[in-house]
Formats: structure tokens, sequence, C-alpha cells
């Protein structure tokens, strides 16, 4: 399968970073992931800002626009013509061991791609409660950042992350975000889930599911929560970028709506039309 760097397309078992790259010896990089819907990355915009905003704040130079990774896509969903799942990351590059640069002008750019997984629309997940506590961001805001460490310890407390999903608390126990998704419950038709001042990451996902509660007059709180008032939740899901609305099932012995919450399905019928929307009517039967 062909990946793309630095302008170039190259096959995967060919591609090379130098062990120099600050990506590596630092952590030094942030990445998005996301999916395509008949070939386009719909909100590909909204995952391109984030990333600009996180290179900005650590003066990594990034010198393609978003039409460019636009047609990258493009060319590497051609490889076998089935929906891709991306990665772009973004390393700072090769420096000399230290923290001698002020900037960082050359990095390193790479785009990977796998053809999106077999996923069904629906299907629940469990959630665990993780022992691992939820890091604070380096930052005022969470970038995905290779700084990840802390989201693989909190990995390997489950047995899969196929059909379980780990739900991070703060030090304080406050109810953060799950290892990969923004978490939501709701209780008694009102939407609640943990704001992005607790350090979470600003989910792409997860904001367009707020602004669609809102057009659909669904109450909306952001805030600090403890783990007892998810459990008291009538609905529980969580929200990412590639598995879209994903119902859970229960946590412990407690169990949810899942996949026959109502506000469940109609959010995610609603985000759903969005996409519709973004790629033109002639696409409704296809989702």
């Amino acid at each position: 399968m062909l990946c793309w760097m630095n302008g170039q397309y190259i096959d995967e078992h060919e591609l090379k970073i130098s062990p120099f790259d600050h990506g590596f010896l630092y952590g030094l990089g942030f990445f998005e992931t996301f999916r395509t819907y008949e070939g386009k990355a719909v909100y590909l915009q909204e995952h391109f800002n984030r990333l600009i905003e996180a290179l900005k704040e650590y003066r990594i130079h990034f010198p393609y626009t978003i039409q460019d990774i636009e047609e990258v896509i493009e060319k590497l969903n051609a490889q076998d013509g089935k929906e891709g799942y991306f990665r772009l990351n973004v390393s700072a590059g090769v420096h000399p061991i230290g923290l001698a640069p002020s900037e960082y002008t050359e990095p390193t750019i790479i785009l990977f791609r796998k053809k999106l997984p077999k996923m069904v629309r629906g299907t629940e997940k469990e959630a665990v409660w993780v022992k691992t506590a939820r890091n604070s961001p380096e930052q005022q805001t969470r970038y995905k950042s290779h700084h990840y460490g802390n989201n693989v310890r909190a990995r390997l407390e489950l047995s899969s992350l196929a059909n379980q999903e780990g739900f991070f608390t703060d030090k304080n126990g406050v109810v953060a975000e799950g290892i990969t998704s923004n978490i939501f419950w709701i209780k008694d038709d009102i939407l609640y889930t943990p704001s992005t001042r607790l350090g979470i990451l600003p989910g792409i996902t997860r904001a367009i599911v707020i602004r669609l509660a809102k057009e659909l007059a669904i109450p909306v709180r952001e805030g600090s929560f403890m783990t007892w008032e998810l459990e008291q939740a009538d609905e529980c899901f969580v929200t990412t970028a590639v598995q879209e609305l994903v119902p859970i099932s229960h946590i412990g012995k407690i169990r949810f709506a899942g996949s026959e919450g109502r506000l469940y399905k109609k959010l995610h019928t609603a985000y759903l039309q969005k996409i519709v929307m973004h790629l033109g009517e002639s696409h409704v039967r296809k989702l």
C-alpha cells in the first residue's frame, strides 16, 4: 500500500525516518485521524485547522495546503477504490540531539492510509473505568500529539479496543474522556459531556454532535462530572472521527440503552444527514 511522505508516494514498507527526528527523540509531533465517505474526507477542514493550530504553537512549519492534502487522499484511495482510514502525521524533523532549535522548518510529513475496516453502525461497546488517570496536556488545549503514553498505558488495561472502550477520570476522579474517544451520556433527555476546560481533546465529532443536539433542541450540559453521575445515565455513547457515534451497552454491572437509545439514534441519524449534505443527495442510499 502506498503512503505519501514529504511530497512523494512511497510504499508503506519503504517508509523511513531518521532517529534524529525530534518526533522520535522528544515526541514532538502531531497527527489527525479521519476517514473518507465516497472518497471524500468530509470534515477534513476541521481536522486540518486543529493540526495547524498545534503546529503553530510549537513552531513547526507545514508547507502544504488543504487542497494538496485532498489531492493526495484521492490518489491514495484510488489504489483499491475503497474507503480509506487516514492518519496525517507531522513530526518536527531532523535536528541534532538537544533542544537547540527555536523553530522547525523541515518537518517530516506522512499521510498514512489503510483500507477502512468494516464497521456496522450501532454496534455496541462495553465501557471500563481504567485505573490510569488522565494526564494534563502540556499546553492549555490538548492536541493529538506523539505524547501518547498515557493512552497506551490505559489501553493495556483492556482486553480489546474492538469491543471495549476505556473511560478515563482525572486525578480528582472527574470523568474525562475515552482512550480513543469523547464521552457523552443522557439523563432525563439532557445530553452531558465533560468540558474541554478539563484538558480533554476537543474532538471534531464531539463538536459536531453538540451542534446537532442544539439544532434538535436537546439540552446540552458541558461540565465537571463524577463517575456516579455518568453511571446514573439512561444512555451513553462515545464519538470518534472514524467510528462516528458508538453506543455503550454497559459499564461494569450498570446497563444503558445501548443501540436502542432514543437520543443516541436521533443524533447518529442527524450526523449521517450532515454527511449527506456535504456529499450531495445522490449518496443517501450508499451511506
